[in-house]
């Protein structure tokens, strides 16, 4: 793993023996020290262990100059490669034979799901540059940034419900593997794929086994499509599926024959071997990013009514399932619609909204209507990372800015005694919770902007938050189920039912 850290002089050399023999134990230590790379590993607090470049003090690791001309791999970002050595490596690189393999499926189609920043502004922006740019800002633009959050946040009337639920089938299945310890993962994430199964089923897009007392049959409600009920879900489609363990308990409990995993990364300890032993399910796990899915192509998909899932999708993702998922369901007509081969519902838990891009963001459209720039979009989804900081004992997210220091924060007396600072200084001084407290307001205006592109795409759609902020305070589950009965849902009446008020 490469080192990000910054070069620091290696620690003082231990003191040449004075024996009458000269060379000892001490002075050999010395020379081997010379011999290593001289990059300072604090962490490790020692030198690193490799040997330096000829005419070099360092590794090829952590030689500065190397470090400037090494660029991302073209076929995976996932490594970098020395500039002059990018061609040869392109040629031998052990990605290369996969990439090609992917790119000739028919469901693969590059960047179909990414979206369009609309305004030229395509680049993806990472959390350095997203700091930067803040600590760049005056005091003044600062403090009307947070007020600017604050009146769009308190404008937005709308109370997350708090829908903790564990299906009995859930419970019946935890209790089974508790008791013989065979849960391959910490009970808290357990709690967390029983909640958001929990709120399939209350929202209506899944139905209780018929056999409560047998919760693994197989004669459960979400068996094959052979009777015609268009209202039976027949496969699940997990989306940043990692491991597979929310697609395991949904498919033990609920009877789910068909299983499509999607992961661009390699994982160990998956459920792949566990569900596999079970002959009645057919699984296929899918090595591809989101963004590049064509999900109409996928041939294991044909002729099922699905459900689309995800356990804490990271940043970009949840915009890219969502684009993945409705792209085809509703840019088309009504006419040409499939009953027996569509979406039947979404059930995404979101995450990491630090890493979101304007460019993936599904309703970019929302944001702009409430006068947010992209700039300031990127300096709220920095602001999300401080809602996780905090001692989550209590339920933060559900602090009023009053009962925080956030408005003393915005007010024209604290920023004329706040003229001399920077906004560097400013930051490192808020308390820890009214940082948590921006950082959960950000992280409400960012889903519910989400909730609304799924109601203006004609879904009945509910944002909820799944599960207590101390068993995880990335808490928000959106949900959304098919609604064809009902015309289109415009922006202009999504905005009026959350009663925004004018600035």
């Amino acid at each position: 793993m490469r080192h990000l850290l910054t070069h620091a002089p290696p620690p003082d050399p231990p003191p040449t023996s004075t024996s009458a023999g000269g060379g000892g134990p001490v002075e050999e230590e010395e020379v081997t020290t010379k011999k290593r790379c001289q990059y300072w590993l604090p962490n490790k607090r020692r030198l690193c262990a490799n040997t330096p470049l000829p005419f070099s003090r360092f590794c090829g690791n952590h030689e500065t100059t190397a470090e400037a001309r090494r660029i991302p791999c073209p076929i995976d970002p996932s490594h970098s490669v020395s500039g002059e050595n990018l061609k040869s490596h392109v040629k031998r690189c052990p990605f290369k034979k996969q990439a090609q393999v992917l790119e000739s499926q028919p469901y693969y189609s590059k960047g179909i799901n990414s979206g369009s920043s609309g305004d030229g502004k395509a680049d993806a922006v990472g959390s350095a540059a997203k700091r930067n740019a803040i600590f760049r800002m005056s005091v003044q633009d600062f403090h009307g940034l947070l007020g600017k959050i604050k009146l769009i946040h308190s404008s937005i009337s709308m109370v997350l419900p708090h829908s903790y639920l564990v299906p009995d089938a859930c419970s019946k299945w935890l209790n089974q593997r508790l008791d013989s310890r065979k849960l391959p993962y910490q009970e808290k994430h357990a709690m967390q794929q029983a909640s958001i199964i929990g709120n399939i089923e209350a929202f209506g897009m899944l139905q209780k086994p018929k056999d409560l007392t047998n919760p693994f049959c197989q004669e459960c409600d979400g068996s094959d499509d052979v009777d015609g009920d268009e209202n039976r879900v027949s496969a699940v489609v997990e989306f940043g599926a990692g491991r597979g363990y929310l697609t395991h308990m949904l498919t033990d409990c609920y009877g789910i024959k068909k299983a499509f995993l999607v992961e661009r990364k390699s994982y160990k300890l998956k459920a792949d071997r566990s569900l596999r032993q079970n002959q009645s399910i057919s699984l296929e796990r899918l090595r591809i990013d989101i963004a590049d899915l064509n999900l109409d192509e996928v041939h294991f998909l044909k002729g099922l009514g699905h459900l689309a899932i995800g356990k804490h999708l990271c940043g970009p993702a949840t915009d890219l399932t969502i684009r993945c998922c409705l792209n085809r369901e509703y840019n088309q007509s009504k006419e040409t619609h499939s009953t027996s081969s569509h979406l039947k519902g979404i059930a995404l838990a979101t995450c990491c909204h630090h890493l979101c891009q304007w460019k993936h963001y599904t309703n970019t459209k929302f944001l702009r209507s409430l006068g947010i720039t992209v700039e300031e979009f990127h300096a709220m989804t920095w602001f999300t990372s401080w809602a996780v900081d905090a001692d989550h004992s209590s339920e933060l997210s559900d602090v009023s800015p009053q009962e925080t220091n956030l408005s003393t924060i915005c007010s024209e007396d604290k920023q004329s005694n706040l003229e001399d600072s920077d906004v560097e200084q400013i930051i490192r001084g808020m308390p820890v919770l009214d940082r948590a407290h921006l950082g959960f307001i950000c992280k409400e205006i960012i889903d519910i902007g989400r909730l609304l592109s799924l109601r203006d795409q004609g879904m009945d759609a509910q944002l909820v938050k799944y599960v207590p902020s101390n068993i995880s305070p990335e808490n928000h589950l959106l949900l959304a189920k098919s609604r064809f009965e009902f015309p289109t849902v415009i922006m202009e009446s999504s905005l009026a039912a959350l009663n925004l008020k004018s600035s």
